[in-house]
């Protein structure tokens, strides 16, 4: 056990020394202070917890973690050649967006859960981590991809009889908006 924490700890310690702008930051707090990076990171993860458990806008917070680094890494990905990338961050947006469509329907609940918003934040993290088997690809293999394989046929069926009576009820009101003029 005490290896694997120390490999992920490297691990942790090798990221946060890349060339990333986040990283920069806490070089400079690093040089500062004189306190070691990791030690920051730890301690602004331990500050951001506690704001989300006690903190005023603490859903403002845990959706701008959720949206804006894998904003920016899909940004990032559809800038690459590499289409692998793509595919991963198109899956956590599909996860994102149903995880977002089923707390609309939970919304009066949620304030009653005094740590919703710090576990909203762990299982956003978790399901855009930089690893093999996240949450947003456990949610959308396991859950999502099923069900819509599952029930594709029959979604676009209604989606093209949706279409075609849209069109067909917007030719029907620009020919009488035409025949109203004349």
């Amino acid at each position: 056990m005490s290896a694997n924490m120390q490999a992920y700890r490297d691990k942790l310690e090798g990221a946060l020394n890349e060339d990333k702008p986040w990283t920069i930051v806490l070089a400079q707090i690093e040089a500062k202070t004189g306190v070691k990076r990791i030690y920051s990171f730890f301690g602004i993860v331990v500050f951001v917890a506690l704001y989300l458990v006690f903190g005023y806008g603490a859903q403002l917070i845990c959706n701008g973690i959720g949206f804006l680094y894998p904003a920016y890494c899909s940004m990032k990905a559809v800038e690459s050649p590499n289409k692998e990338d793509d595919t991963r961050w198109l899956i956590y947006w599909v996860v994102f967006a149903f995880f977002s469509l089923c707390e609309f329907f939970s919304d009066l609940m949620i304030g009653w859960f005094p740590f919703y918003w710090l576990i909203k934040c762990l299982f956003l993290v978790w399901c855009f981590a930089p690893i093999q088997g996240n949450g947003s690809i456990f949610i959308y293999t396991k859950i999502i991809r099923p069900r819509f394989l599952e029930h594709e046929k029959d979604v676009d069926d209604l989606l093209n009889k949706a279409g075609r009576a849209a069109s067909s009820a917007s030719k029907r009101v620009i020919a009488d908006v035409l025949t109203k003029d004349e």
